[in-house]
């Protein structure tokens, strides 16, 4: 038997409730990724960033094929990440909707590369679009770090089991 057949059967048995709800225990950070196109602010929440490379700098994001802000964010190929602070909630919760005008009333000013750096953010990280690869449902985005920074101390927004959290240092 080929180890492709193997695996697909494997997943078949995979009830994807039971995925959702294991891989929910993964507690992770909050990121808004932010460009503009036709001059305008685009940008979606994304739990799904990470860290990739040191050397040379990298980080990668997965945003679902399903999204119609992603080939937006793609086109502008510079784009902002931004590490959410406890506070920003309801900023994550508007990014996060399809809709209109998601950035009524976000207070913005340019990053580096010129996308929205959202006040508040913890960090920011600019990046260029490196490559994408496939993920299944979503799309893999590798992208070249091209500056950074830090903003605050601030406690940071955390997702988990389908809801926002909070981190405790003690």
């Amino acid at each position: 038997m080929e180890p492709v057949l193997e695996v697909d059967l494997v997943a078949a048995r995979i009830d994807p409730a039971a995925f959702k709800a294991v891989l929910g225990r993964f507690a992770s950070g909050v990121t808004v990724i932010t460009a503009v196109d036709a001059g305008e602010p685009v940008g979606f929440a994304c739990q799904s960033f990470a860290s990739l490379s040191i050397d040379p700098p990298l980080v990668s994001f997965f945003p679902a094929r399903t999204s119609s802000t992603w080939p937006r964010i793609r086109r502008a190929g510079t784009f902002c990440v931004n590490i959410l602070a406890e506070d920003q909630t309801e900023i994550c919760r508007q990014l996060g909707r399809p809709g209109a005008d998601k950035f009524a009333g976000i207070d913005w000013i340019p990053s580096g590369n010129g996308s929205p750096l959202l006040t508040g953010a913890l960090a920011t990280i600019d990046c260029t679009l490196r490559e994408e690869v496939d993920g299944g449902d979503h799309t893999v985005v590798i992208a070249d770090v091209t500056g950074l920074n830090e903003h605050s101390d601030a406690t940071p927004l955390l997702f988990y089991r389908a809801g926002f959290g909070r981190f405790d240092a003690h």
